[in-house]
């Protein structure tokens, strides 16, 4: 038989203290709970009389009980009251941080996701391998427009969004699109995804089959090449120069595989940070129309750029490109918004298979990035953002420059910068990940894992000077071993 658990009517609620008393009834009960060792089954007094004794109002117990019951620390059983829980298991054993590598464990794409995204990489992380820290961005611009549109979105707030998403943000969207000569409609050439990652996953998803050709660049980004060698596709590499892609390489490529999609980041590179030229374009959009394969632009980073940009989408007219972008650069990492712009044939299958997997993106992120670009602050934010950008790139290249690194093109523009230190970088990746360092070594951009002397670096790293120490001390210990074997 369980006991009801005693309160003491000498703890008084303190009123006007700052902390509400949902939180301070919460706090108290959980505290005797965990200190005084109570039994497990022990119940607590009911709500009426927990209101009486300490003042409270039958509402604010009940929030309370709830809390603790939230925390795991009392249960609620129906109709027979509130009782104290049974202690939580014994935790496991802590896990090797996320840095470390077992001896025989590649440093791969899996890897270095975990590194990026793991619970204690949450604050501010300079030196990231592919995050700007959360100081350069503007939370409170965020933040703001989170409570407005809590206070203003309503039912909609509980709600399924629209297929193609928020109206009001496509026609935003459409309309800085259109002002860069891409003629994307709002109800017609437009989609909201969650961001770049998940429209291209839609892309590859629903125009690939197994044995289908994809043409990637090389380098490029690592996360496309494992999303789809797991459709089936043959995954293949067009060398990426300073101008774009290698045309005459694409032509060979595409004539001998016939390729279904050309994946390509044309504006600010990932990792190069280079742009495409307009003659290069041009060469792409023929090799296109004379191969007939589609082309996924990814849009990224265009922002980074200093001007507008040369984009296929402009060119081909939404024709056989495919135009991804997002916000999540520039803006919160946590607000996965995007876009897809293509022909509206295109889009109809597009919205089909976002039903499919995922039913609508949420109505709630496209509501704050809505009210962000309606409140005029978007533009001015990435203009800052932009040149804190510039100048901590211009910093890590001299700092790498003085550290034995070269960069035989300059990136344009972007939040990366592309060295090469004329050795292995796996190898040297994974010592550094030993230190709690974390870089992207060049392997992981190649599509055929081809080993690397580059290495990409986020230009964020300026404000970890331990960080570039240590950096610099493991590229002085690498030439050294290698100049004594």
């Amino acid at each position: 038989m369980t006991h009801s658990l005693a309160f003491s009517t000498q703890w008084k609620p303190l009123r006007g203290s700052g902390t509400s008393l949902v939180d301070q009834l919460a706090d108290h009960l959980g505290s005797r709970i965990r200190n005084h060792g109570l039994r497990v089954g022990m119940r607590l007094p009911s709500v009426r009389t927990m209101a009486a004794e300490t003042g409270l109002s039958r509402f604010t117990v009940v929030q309370a009980y709830d809390r603790l019951v939230a925390q795991g620390i009392i249960q609620s059983r129906r109709g027979a009251g509130f009782y104290v829980s049974p202690p939580a298991a014994l935790a496991p054993p802590p896990p090797v941080p996320a840095t470390q590598l077992a001896p025989d464990a590649a440093f791969d794409t899996a890897f270095l996701l975990r590194s990026m995204f793991r619970e204690e990489a949450r604050s501010d992380m300079p030196g990231s391998a592919g995050l700007l820290p959360p100081s350069w961005l503007d939370h409170e611009m965020v933040s703001a427009a989170v409570r407005t549109v809590g206070r203003s979105m309503g039912r909609s707030l509980v709600s399924y969004g629209v297929p193609k998403g928020l109206k009001a943000l496509r026609q935003q969207i459409a309309s800085a699109l259109q002002a860069q000569d891409v003629p994307a409609h709002p109800d017609h050439h437009l989609m909201t995804v969650a961001g770049v990652t998940h429209g291209l996953d839609l892309i590859s998803r629903t125009f690939i089959r197994p044995g289908d050709t994809v043409l990637v660049e090389d380098p490029g980004w690592f996360l496309i090449f494992g999303r789809l060698t797991a459709l089936g596709a043959k995954v293949i590499g067009v060398p990426r120069l300073a101008d774009g892609p290698d045309t005459e390489a694409l032509a060979q490529l595409a004539e001998a595989h016939r390729p279904k999609l050309f994946i390509t980041n044309t504006a600010v590179h990932n990792p190069s940070g280079h742009t495409l030229s307009a003659g290069v374009a041009y060469e792409i959009l023929r090799i296109a129309e004379r191969f007939d394969f589609l082309l996924a632009e990814d849009d990224t980073y265009a922002d980074f750029h200093p001007s507008s940009p040369v984009r296929l989408a402009a060119l081909d007219r939404l024709n056989r490109v495919l135009l991804v972008g997002g916000y999540s650069k520039t803006l919160a990492a946590s607000l996965r918004v995007g876009y897809v712009a293509a022909a509206p044939a295109l889009i109809d299958k597009l919205v089909d298979a976002k039903l499919l997997g995922a039913l609508t993106t949420p109505e709630l992120g496209e509501q704050v990035l809505h009210r962000i670009l309606a409140e005029g602050q978007y533009r001015r934010h990435v203009e800052r953002l932009r040149a804190r950008v510039d100048g901590a790139r211009d910093q890590c290249i001299k700092m790498l420059q003085q550290a034995g690194c070269s960069i035989p093109q300059e990136p344009h523009a972007g939040m990366f910068v592309w060295a090469d230190c004329g050795m292995d970088t796996e190898a040297l990746a994974r010592k550094a990940a030993a230190m709690g360092l974390l870089f992207a070594p060049g392997v992981l951009f190649s599509p055929a894992q081809a080993p690397s002397s580059r290495f990409r670096l986020a230009v964020s790293m300026i404000d970890d000077p331990q960080g570039w120490q240590a950096l610099a001390t493991l590229l002085a210990q690498a030439r050294h071993g290698t100049r004594h074997a």
